[in-house]
C-alpha cells in the first residue's frame, strides 16, 4: 500500500466524521474521552498530511512546519496514547477488579509516556519519506522494556474492558501493533498509528451496540 498526503487527509476527514458521531452519542461525560479517540487520531492523521506536503517543498516556513508537525505527530503517537487509552477504558469500565487493573495499566502508560516525552525533548526528532513511507528517526532506549509498556497501556488495556466492542477494538489493535512490527519496521509508528486510526472506527459501534450499565466513577 503507497501512503501519500491523500491517504493521511483522507483518513483524517473520515476519522473526525466518526469521532463527532462517537462524541454526539456518548451519555455520560466519562464516555467522551473514549470516544473523542477517532477525534484524536484525525487530528493526528492530518498532522502527518502536513508533513508529507513539507516534503514537497522548501524554504525556512516549510522547514518550520516539519518540525512543528513532526514534535506534534511524535506527541501523539509516543506520548498520548500510552498514557490516554488506558485511562479512557478504566473510566467507561463498571467491574471493579478490573479498574484496579486498568489503573496499574495507566501507571504503566504514564511511565513509558513520560520517558518517551523526555526521549523526545532530550534529542532531536526528524521525519523523512522513505519508500512511500514516513520514517520518524527518534533514539530509542531500553527497546524491548519500552515495546513491552507500550502495548500493554495502548492496545492490550483495551482487551481488558468488559464491553465486547472494546475488546474487540482491542484485538484488532494488537493484531496490527505486531502485523506493522513485522513488515513495516522501519515505519513502525507511520503504519501502525494510520491502521490503529482506521480501525477506531469501531468506537462509534460500542455506543450503538446493546444498552450499557449505568456506572459511576468510584470502585
Amino acid at each position: 500500500m503507497c501512503f501519500s498526503a491523500t491517504a493521511s487527509f483522507t483518513a483524517s476527514a473520515v476519522l473526525l466524521v466518526i469521532g463527532v458521531v462517537a462524541v454526539r452519542s456518548a451519555r455520560q461525560p466519562n464516555e467522551w474521552p473514549f470516544a473523542a479517540i477517532p477525534l484524536l487520531f484525525a487530528l493526528q492523521q492530518f498532522s502527518e498530511g502536513i508533513i508529507w506536503l513539507t516534503f514537497q517543498a522548501e524554504g525556512p516556513l516549510v522547514d518550520s512546519a516539519n518540525i512543528a508537525m513532526t514534535y506534534a505527530y511524535t506527541f501523539f503517537s509516543h506520548v498520548l496514547w500510552p498514557m490516554y487509552v488506558p485511562v479512557a477504558v478504566w473510566l467507561i469500565e463498571p467491574d471493579a477488579p478490573r479498574r484496579r487493573t486498568l489503573a496499574a495499566f495507566a501507571i504503566a502508560g504514564a511511565v513509558v509516556g513520560l520517558f518517551l516525552l523526555g526521549v523526545m525533548f532530550s534529542f532531536p526528532v526528524t521525519s523523512r519519506p522513505t519508500e512511500h513511507h514516513v520514517e520518524y528517526v527518534l533514539p530509542h532506549f531500553f527497546g524491548a522494556a519500552t515495546m513491552t509498556l507500550y502495548m500493554m497501556a495502548s492496545s492490550v488495556s483495551l482487551i481488558l474492558s468488559t464491553h465486547r466492542t472494546v475488546k474487540i477494538f482491542g484485538v484488532l489493535a494488537v493484531l496490527s501493533f505486531i502485523v506493522a512490527y513485522a513488515f513495516y519496521a522501519t515505519w513502525f509508528i507511520s503504519v501502525w498509528c494510520f491502521f490503529a486510526g482506521l480501525m477506531s472506527g469501531v468506537v462509534v459501534f460500542h455506543f450503538y451496540s446493546s444498552p450499557r450499565r449505568a456506572y459511576s466513577l468510584r470502585t
